[in-house]
């Protein structure tokens, strides 16, 4: 029995796409994607998995950077064609389940800290302890539009807001020190003032008196997810994240982007092993081997290849229709978006010598990162091989399809995982950092 466990969360949309882009269109998923109890089927799911953590992803437009046009996002069900608030889907979640991590995704670039640390203060106390927040920067144009702005702030421009974001919110969440919500009637006392302050906070990018008017979260604070694979972004995420959020197609790269980070957070003064970096997986599980190729095949053939080119285009920030569709992708590209997504499948057309129109199709089916389909031993193989390897501290499950597919996970892969003494049994704490091993930060 090992004494090391890994941890898994699941990243889920709040739209057609989670894990592929033929999911809303399998004939297993259920479509009813604006209901409250789809959410809640799949929260009590994953707490029935006994998963750390439900993260949803999230952005503030739909994509129009393939051709300039949101025909591909809409007509193919693609990444942005549709996105309901998380924070709104996960205080639903956070009713119909008791142990499950609540991740919520919001930008630093389109949000105020103050509305931020408010909400995500009170999705902790509502949760008991529960909450998470993915920072993202955001990179899109379609947003910016959709923010009085002409045009997105330069990368650099994004994460020193970002930084100076996190410097407000953290002031934020312990302006109320622990105990400060005394709630003594006979005194009476409802908070004492001594123990709630002002933050007075002045920099270039905001101006925040405070204190905030929700007392200090259970957890302290937020548990908080990045997923910068820039050199910016690795080091705002060394600074910060506690979960890492990674896309590597190969185990190599995945072990060096792993000790990399590790690295980073010492320089920053941090112990590493606050660190969790969770690379993300689009697990296709069959009975046998013929079955999950099969999963695989089906997958693949839903995914309309121009819903994948769209999607990617999106990720780069590059419009990918300007280049021959019977050609690979284009070596050296500059690249405004997500650079991790870019090395991810620049790896993958070098091993294969996918064409553009075939390279969307695989990214539309599902991640590229290779050897996670087939039975629950063989993708519990590949998980143990990545996990001793030190490639990673755990694993970012995208569900090709839902609910359907994370039954698979729940019921098939889970238990040989259990089995093999590299998951959880049974909830070891109350709150999400205690699931996590993760200290509460000092107020």
């Amino acid at each position: 029995m090992l004494d090391k466990k890994l941890h898994l969360a699941a990243f889920v949309s709040a739209g057609p796409v989670s894990g592929s882009h033929a999911g809303w269109r399998h004939p297993e998923a259920d479509g009813d994607l604006l209901s409250a109890a789809y959410y809640q089927n799949i929260g009590r799911l994953l707490e029935q998995g006994r998963f750390d953590l439900l993260f949803i992803a999230d952005i503030l437009a739909i994509p129009d950077t393939l051709g300039g046009s949101l025909d591909s996002q809409l007509r193919y069900g693609a990444l942005g064609a549709l996105r309901l608030d998380p924070l709104v889907v996960l205080s639903i979640i956070a009713g119909a389940t008791k142990h499950l991590g609540l991740g919520a995704t919001i930008s630093t670039t389109y949000a105020q800290p103050y509305v931020l640390a408010r909400a995500l203060a009170t999705l902790d106390h509502l949760s008991g302890g529960r909450a998470a927040w993915n920072i993202v920067t955001s990179f899109q144009e379609a947003e910016a539009r959709n923010f009085g702005l002409t045009e997105q702030l330069s990368r650099e421009g994004r994460y020193e807001r970002a930084d100076e974001f996190l410097e407000v919110v953290t002031k934020l969440w312990n302006s109320w020190e622990d105990g400060a919500l005394v709630r003594d009637r006979e005194t009476p006392l409802f908070a004492d003032p001594a123990r709630v302050h002002r933050i007075d906070h002045s920099g270039k990018w905001f101006n925040v008196r405070g204190p905030l008017n929700v007392s200090r979260p259970p957890q302290g604070r937020p548990v908080f997810i990045q997923a910068g694979a820039s050199d910016r972004g690795r080091d705002f995420a060394a600074r910060w994240a506690e979960i890492i959020f990674v896309t590597p197609g190969l185990i190599d790269v995945a072990v060096e982007f792993r000790n990399d980070l590790r690295a980073r957070a010492v320089r920053f003064g941090r112990d590493p092993d606050t660190i969790k970096v969770l690379p993300g997986i689009v697990p296709v599980i069959g009975d046998t081997e013929k079955q999950a190729k099969a999963q695989h095949d089906q997958l693949h053939e839903l995914s309309h290849p121009e819903s994948g080119l769209s999607t990617l285009s999106y990720h780069l920030g590059v419009d990918l229709s300007r280049f021959p569709q019977d050609q690979v992708l284009p070596e050296d590209l500059n690249v405004p978006g997500v650079e991790g997504h870019y090395r991810e499948v620049s790896e993958l057309t070098r091993r294969s010598g996918l064409s553009l129109a075939e390279l969307g199709q695989r990214y539309g089916a599902g991640r590229t990162t290779s050897g996670f389909a087939g039975t629950p031993g063989t993708v519990a193989d590949r998980m143990q091989e990545w996990f001793e390897a030190g490639a990673c501290d755990g694993f970012m499950l995208q569900v090709p399809y839902l609910p359907g597919g994370l039954g698979e996970l729940v019921h098939g892969l889970v238990p040989e995982l259990q089995r093999r003494g590299l998951f959880r049994t049974e909830y070891d704490g109350s709150t999400l950092r205690d699931l996590l091993g993760l200290p509460r930060p000092a107020g």
